[in-house]
């Protein structure tokens, strides 16, 4: 079942699949943890329960995942990145000397600046119109160059594909094109430690598996992560699994509603890490097959999010408190009952919010204007 962005009755652009639940894939590597964990500064970030949030949603538990101190970079986008570059370099001869290339709202650039310098190896970051100063400086202080065009991330991913057919230069960006889908695939990946993460962590609180993951999703690269481990593990119980973006820049919304892979004309956001117009290629099959559901929500949504977070000692940025407005606008509210219903929510339903970045990558306002 489908139902239209805006179905009649309701302000809130949404759209619904409960057959994604019996949709099946294959796994990623097994690997991928075990390489994690054995870099420095690695550990599991926090999995928080907060009673009062599951309260205000009506369900039974609620658990926020803080990737607010992943290896010291506020935000989880150092998990592809890193397994990313790894693969890179592992197909170079040792010692090569290589630019890495990438478009970024923000914290993929820095992730992937931080592992260039790691590796001893320089970085190239390109950023569109509209990122914080405060993410900017964050990357440059890796040592990477940083190139802002005027215009979208979209024409940033362009003018980083273009910068990386230089000599010795190679290209490390988290979304697919035709001819351009290995790296985003290591990137994807990578990503899967932290759903393994909370596995570990839901079982540790006592807790069963979860009956919803909130996903905030820019070119919907973690929501394919997200997909790729709950629907992986046929016979087990699978969680409904919902995408939340900016009403600016819901490019996996219109594909989802429009049955194909489109790209929106995107605007202004303080979700710059979601500000995206065109979801990934490699992603879109896992979208359009494993999502339970996809809405949007404003930029005054993110913001009261977020400071209800930072109420509870966590401390989101706008992408990150995202998956909370999400949360709310889908189970709460004007037409909550068929949203729960179609999600298959009820009173006894453990949910997990993914809290992607920290304040620290993306400053919060106190309110708009």
């Amino acid at each position: 079942m489908t139902t239209p962005p805006c179905p009649p009755g309701s302000r809130l652009p949404w759209f619904v699949r409960p057959a994604a639940r019996a949709w099946t894939c294959a796994p990623v590597p097994a690997d991928v943890r075990a390489f994690h964990a054995g870099l420095p500064g690695y550990a599991p970030t926090p999995l928080v329960e907060l009673p009062a949030i599951a309260t205000q949603l009506g369900v039974g538990r609620a658990f926020v995942k803080d990737e607010s101190t992943r290896m010291g970079l506020a935000a989880f986008k150092v998990l592809g990145a890193s397994w990313a570059v790894h693969q890179v370099l592992s197909r170079h001869p040792a010692g090569a000397e290589l630019l890495l290339v990438t478009a970024s709202d923000g914290n993929h650039g820095r992730a992937v600046a931080r592992m260039a310098r790691l590796s001893g190896q320089r970085a190239h970051v390109v950023v569109p119109s509209g990122v914080h100063p405060v993410a900017i400086a964050a990357i440059a202080a890796e040592g990477a160059r940083v190139t802002e065009v005027a215009g979208t991330y979209d024409d940033a991913v362009r003018r980083a594909a273009e910068v990386a057919r230089e000599a010795s230069a190679v290209l490390v960006q988290d979304t697919a094109w035709p001819g351009y889908e290995q790296v985003p695939g290591w990137i994807v990946e990578g990503y899967s430690t932290l759903f393994a993460e909370v596995d570990a962590q839901l079982a540790g609180a006592g807790a069963a598996g979860p009956g919803l993951v909130v996903v905030p999703a820019g070119v919907g690269s973690l929501a394919q992560a997200a997909v790729t481990h709950y629907r992986s593990h046929p016979g087990e119980s699978a969680p409904a699994l919902l995408s939340v973006e900016p009403e600016s820049a819901a490019g996996v919304l219109a594909s989802l509603a429009q049955g194909e892979l489109v790209s929106v004309p995107t605007g202004a956001t303080i979700m710059a890490g979601l500000n995206c117009g065109t979801p990934s290629m490699l992603a879109w099959p896992y979208l359009r097959e494993g999502l339970d559901g996809a809405l949007a929500v404003t930029d005054a949504d993110s913001i009261a999010a977020a400071h209800e977070l930072a109420g509870h000692g966590i401390p989101a940025g706008p992408c990150g408190a995202a998956a909370l407005a999400g949360a709310l606008a889908a189970l709460t509210g004007e037409g909550a009952g068929a949203r729960r219903a179609a999600l298959a929510i009820g009173a006894e339903t453990t949910v997990v919010l993914l809290s992607t970045e920290g304040a620290a990558a993306n400053p919060v306002p106190d309110a708009l204007g």
